[in-house]
């Protein structure tokens, strides 16, 4: 088979990043006898051939390789071939199902994923094969397929049962009875064995516990209408028969106190590389630790939570269980679906925020990290962990040692850091020892500069210290190790006008460089001083006339702001204007208000092209998305400036754009807030937005501090209206 690769014209066809010429040379290495080698072909071939779960020409034409590989008894790896061949697959298939045509990399309609889809059901029997296999890596890597590409129900459903019963590996009995719910979903006629195959599962007595709880799960997914009163109680029931209560006997101390079995038994995280930029080094180590499974169960766990979905008290009762669990594995997979739900739904999440906060346990710095992170992201959601937070940084400071964010110990290291960062999100001036240590000894300064800005209760501490760190950036690296950015926007939140000189020759320094990427965000940070920042006004002025139009915009902003001279900004703005979605430029014309009356038509007209380009795009029903942002911004600053007269035109607008994009939410609501009485037209989209249980409408939602704002604004506003009729 080997000797066919020639029969196929690679270069003709192409992958993400070119011509095909390379995936033979793949193929060949992942039969290597080099773990190395192999290992580098799969990743290449992942990479390039089916970039992102993408499926290329070049993909289907090795799919007839990767069969005869997985065929061979020989081969080094078959079960890394054999998963490949499922992960193109099922791609394929659902691409394939969902129907249409679908545009290739070279902008051709393409029938890559009809092609795969068809070649790999075509040997949908092989399967049978692979998931009976002696090398349970491989039945491992085949189960899947089983449900995906076999079109003969009884086969199938016959294959699942039989392999529930022969396989004794927990992951790979969990992974039959998903496979078979897999199945019910994509093939009607398997839905009725399915569901009597679980009932059966699920409901008996003999049976192991981790089964029934698959079974369990399987069959709401299938059956969602099974969900009842009863199903969530039997699930936790079947989870801790799964993780029974340890003896005293077997438990440590420690352990005694929190009535668990102990550390999260996971390897130590490696040192970073010194030569990686910390912030660098950090995302990859995150994501990393994000695509990790402790506990055999956390699949099915994450499963049961999607299917009970909106059923809020439902999932938190589960996961008051999940965190609570005699298993740290278990505990620890709970952490961040906790976070999904509370970052995803409304509502009083008290008990899981402490729950998470007795997390944060000083023999487990995994697990204490990876719940302090989870705090730190739910904002003033957090507060009450505030006293656990400040309680574990403070014994690490006693116990280990008083610079304990710069602790030798990589995961004690990061479970302080991350619980500093928690606190100071709360604005709890107990941070600030951690934060001092940062600046002071540069170990991970950049995470302590994101937080300094929260406590401007300490400016005097942190203003001079983020002030020599600004002074210190080489601004003639693209990329320095410390945020010019950063740096700047805490010493905006700080409010020190002393950082004001340092700010201006950071702006000098950063033009002098080109670095116009710096210098625009380090005008703004200046800008939010106001008159006070007077002294940079010969600095800034020449930068309004500069060619990067962000930098003009800034500049021209912080102009505004120091000297608030609308004789020397307004014609500068009218030319910022000529770009329709130049929001900062919009956004300034508002915040200068009626004496900006002069921009009037331009944003008129800029408001009215996008209106009918709308309602363009709808009557002919183009893909191209309507221009929400424009729209909201536009109308606001039209408000702003024109006040009542605008009304008529401003509050349509606001409500389009915010019914079109969910995400324009935020700005929408601060202009009516700002609109009083003029925006009643508005109140049953405002009180629609109140009563929604979830953050957020759009696909990616929004952070728990935004939504906390939208729901602080919407009951501003229907308060303030209430009270106004009231007193009519």
């Amino acid at each position: 088979m080997i000797n066919d690769f020639k029969s196929v014209g690679w270069t003709s066809l192409g992958h993400a990043y070119g011509p095909a010429g390379d995936v033979p040379q793949w193929l060949r290495d992942m039969a290597s006898p080099d773990a190395k080698v192999r290992e580098q072909a799969f990743s290449s071939f992942y990479g390039a051939a089916h970039h992102q779960g993408d499926v290329y020409p070049c993909t289907v034409a090795s799919l007839p390789f990767l069969f005869t590989m997985a065929d061979t008894p020989s081969t080094p790896d078959r079960a890394s071939v054999v998963s490949l061949i499922v992960s193109i697959g099922r791609e394929a298939v659902d691409r394939d199902e969902i129907g249409g045509t679908w545009i290739g990399i070279d902008g051709e309609e393409t029938t890559a994923y009809q092609d795969a889809a068809a070649l790999i059901r075509g040997r949908g029997d092989m399967f049978t094969g692979y998931a009976c296999d002696a090398d349970a890596r491989v039945r491992s890597a085949a189960i899947p397929g089983v449900g995906l590409f076999l079109d003969d129900t009884e086969l199938a459903v016959g294959v699942l049962r039989d392999r529930l019963d022969a396989e004794d590996g927990i992951m790979n009995r969990l992974l039959v009875i998903r496979t078979m719910g897999d199945l019910a979903l994509r093939i009607p006629a398997a839905q009725e064995p399915a569901r009597a195959w679980f009932d059966l599962l699920a409901d008996g007595v003999a049976v192991d516990a981790d089964v029934r709880l698959a079974a369990l799960v399987q069959r709401a997914r299938c059956v969602p209408e099974s969900i009842d009163d009863t199903t969530v109680p039997t699930a936790i029931a079947l989870l801790r028969q799964i993780s029974p209560i340890p003896r005293p006997e077997d438990s440590t101390e420690a352990d005694a106190i929190r009535g668990t079995s102990g550390p999260c038994a996971c390897a130590p995280e490696a040192e970073p590389d010194p030569g990686v930029p910390g912030h660098v080094a950090a995302a990859f180590a995150d994501l990393d630790r994000r695509n990790r499974v402790h506990a055999p169960t956390t699949s099915l766990l994450k499963t049961f939570h999607e299917v009970l979905d909106a059923r809020v008290e439902d999932r938190t009762v589960l996961l008051c269980e999940q965190l609570s669990s005699p298993d740290a594995a278990i505990r620890y997979d709970a952490i961040d679906m906790a976070r999904d739900l509370i970052t995803s739904w409304r509502g009083d999440h008290t008990r899981l925020v402490r729950l998470l906060a007795e997390c944060l346990l000083p023999h487990d710095s995994y697990t204490s990290a990876a719940a302090a992170e989870v705090l730190g992201s739910l904002g003033r959601l957090a507060e009450p962990a505030r006293e656990a937070l400040a309680a574990y940084v403070t014994t690490h400071r006693t116990t280990h040692r008083p610079d304990a964010w710069a602790s030798p110990h990589a995961e004690l290291r990061r479970a302080h850091q991350q619980a500093v960062l928690a606190l100071a999100g709360l604005g709890d001036e107990r941070a600030l020892p951690g934060l001092l240590t940062a600046l002071d000894t540069g170990v991970d300064a950049w995470r302590a500069v994101n937080a300094a800005g929260r406590l401007p209760q300490a400016a005097a501490e942190l203003t001079p210290r983020l002030i020599r760190l600004l002074a210190d950036i080489d601004h003639s690296r693209e990329w320095p190790d410390v945020s010019p950015t950063s740096l700047a926007s805490a010493l905006a939140a700080l409010g020190d006008p002393a950082a004001v000189p340092a700010l201006t020759d950071a702006i000098a320094a950063a033009v002098q460089r080109g670095q116009w990427r710096t210098a625009e965000p380090v005008l703004e940070a200046l800008a939010s001083f106001g008159p006070r920042a007077i002294a940079a006004l010969e600095t800034v002025r020449p930068l309004a006339e500069v060619e990067d139009q962000g930098t003009r915009t800034a500049a021209t902003s912080a102009l505004w702001e120091l000297e608030r001279r609308p004789e020397h900004v307004v014609p500068l703005l009218q030319r910022l204007l000529d770009d329709k979605r130049n929001f900062d430029a919009v956004n300034l014309a508002g915040r200068i208000g009626p004496p900006a009356a002069a921009v009037l038509p331009r944003l008129r007209q800029i408001l009215n092209d996008q209106l009918e380009q709308n309602a363009l795009n709808e009557q002919n029903g183009s893909a191209v998305l309507n221009d929400s942002w424009t729209l909201v911004h536009v109308a606001a600053a039209l408000w702003d400036i024109g006040g009542e007269e605008e009304a008529d035109v401003v509050v349509p607008a606001l409500l389009a754009a915010w019914k079109d994009n969910d995400s324009t939410a935020r700005h929408a609501l601060a202009c009516l807030d700002r609109m009083g009485p003029a925006a009643h037209p508005a109140l049953p989209q405002v009180r629609s937005a109140l009563a929604q249980p979830r953050r957020g409408a759009n696909a990616w939602g929004w952070n728990v501090a935004v939504d906390l704002e939208i729901q602080h604004v919407c009951q501003s506003i229907l308060t303030r209206t209430e009270t106004s009729q009231a007193t009519r």
